[in-house]
C-alpha cells in the first residue's frame, strides 16, 4: 500500500441510556463532550462525540445510545477493548477514582512493557487505561473534572478480537499500512506512523471464541486517520484496485469517510483529519447544542422532541 494511516482516529460503540454514557464519559473518565449531534442514519438517535479539548483525532470515542437496544456480545469479529493513554505514574490515582465512581477495575497489570487497568462503562464496554514507557506528549482536556496531570492523553490503541490472524494481519499491514512489531502469546501488536500511544493495534487470537453481537456494550467500528480529502480517494481507488469492497466517501459533517470490513469482521473506517469540530460551532462551546447537518435541519423539531434531554456539568 503506498498510503499509510498516522493512526488512530476514533472509535464508535454502541451505548445504552445517553444521560448515564454522558455522565460516565464526562466525569468518571473526565473527557470532553466536543460535538452533540445525531446518527445521521437513524436522526432518532444521539451521536456523542468526546475527546480532548478540541476533538483532535486520535482522542476520540463517540456513541450512539440507543436506550432500549438489546445487550450485545463482546467476541471475536470485533473490537473488543479500547485503550486510553495515561501518565506513567497515574494508574494507582485511577484505580481508586474509577472504583469510587463504581466501576469494576482490575489490578494493574504488565503487558508489551506498558502497565494497563481493565474496567467496564455501566454499558458493559470493555476498556483500558495504559501508561506507554514512551512519554505521551499529547495535551489532556484540562478543564475536565479529572486533574490534568492524571487526565486522559488521547486513544492509545484497540484490540481486535479473531479466530485467525493471517487475513486480518494481511489488512492492517497491505491495506492500512501499519508495521508489525512483534508477538507475545497469543497477541499480535501492530503500529502506524511514527508509532506509540495512538497509532497501535492488537489483534487477540482466539481460534475458538464466541463470535460477537455488536449491540449494547460493543464496538461498532474503528476509525483511522488520513490527512485530507485527496489522500483519502487516492486510498479509496487503491482499495478497489485491491479488491476491497469499500463505500463511497460519506460526508460526516467533521469529516470524511469510507468504510471497509476487515476479513475477521471488524468495521474499519478511513477518516480525514478535517474539517473538525469547530466547523459549526465555537471551540469554548463545543458539545453545549444539539447540531445537526444542513439536510436534517428542516426536521430539527421533530428530531429534537424525539430525543431526550441531556443535563451536562457546568
Amino acid at each position: 500500500m503506498s498510503i499509510q494511516t498516522s493512526g488512530l482516529h476514533h472509535v464508535t460503540a454502541i451505548g445504552g441510556d445517553p444521560q448515564r454514557n454522558v455522565d460516565f464519559y464526562l466525569r468518571a473518565l473526565g473527557l470532553r463532550l466536543v460535538k452533540t449531534t445525531v446518527n445521521f442514519d437513524d436522526p432518532g438517535t444521539y451521536h456523542l462525540y468526546y475527546g480532548d479539548g478540541s476533538g483532535r483525532p486520535g482522542s476520540l470515542i463517540t456513541f450512539f445510545p440507543w436506550k432500549d437496544a438489546p445487550k450485545g456480545r463482546i467476541g471475536t469479529g470485533q473490537a473488543t477493548t479500547t485503550s486510553f493513554s495515561v501518565p506513567e505514574a497515574s494508574l494507582g490515582w485511577w484505580r481508586r477514582h474509577l472504583a469510587a465512581a463504581g466501576a469494576q477495575v482490575s489490578d494493574i497489570k504488565g503487558r508489551d512493557g506498558e502497565e494497563a487497568l481493565l474496567f467496564r462503562d455501566p454499558d458493559g464496554l470493555e476498556l483500558a487505561l495504559v501508561a506507554h514507557p514512551q512519554e505521551d506528549p499529547r495535551d489532556p482536556w484540562d478543564h475536565g473534572l479529572v486533574p490534568p496531570e492524571h487526565a486522559i492523553r488521547g486513544l492509545h490503541s484497540v484490540t481486535l478480537s479473531v479466530t485467525a490472524e493471517e487475513a486480518t494481519a494481511g489488512t492492517l499491514t497491505d491495506d492500512l499500512g501499519l508495521r508489525f512489531l512483534g508477538q507475545e502469546d497469543n497477541r499480535l501488536r501492530f503500529e502506524a506512523g511514527d508509532g506509540g500511544p495512538g497509532a497501535l493495534v492488537d489483534v487477540l487470537v482466539r481460534p475458538k471464541g464466541e463470535r460477537g453481537v455488536v449491540a449494547v456494550g460493543t464496538v461498532h467500528h474503528v476509525a483511522w486517520r488520513v490527512p485530507d480529502e485527496a489522500t483519502q480517494v487516492s486510498w479509496r481507488d487503491e482499495l478497489l484496485d485491491r479488491g476491497v469492497r469499500v463505500t463511497e466517501i460519506l460526508d460526516r459533517q467533521y469529516f470524511r469517510s469510507i468504510y471497509f470490513r476487515e476479513p475477521g469482521g471488524t468495521l474499519l473506517e478511513v477518516a480525514t483529519d478535517g474539517p473538525g469540530f469547530a466547523a459549526d460551532e465555537p471551540l469554548l462551546e463545543l458539545g453545549r447544542a444539539l447540531k445537526l447537518p444542513p439536510w436534517l435541519e428542516p426536521s430539527r423539531e421533530q428530531i429534537q422532541h424525539a430525543l431526550p434531554t441531556l443535563r451536562l456539568p457546568e
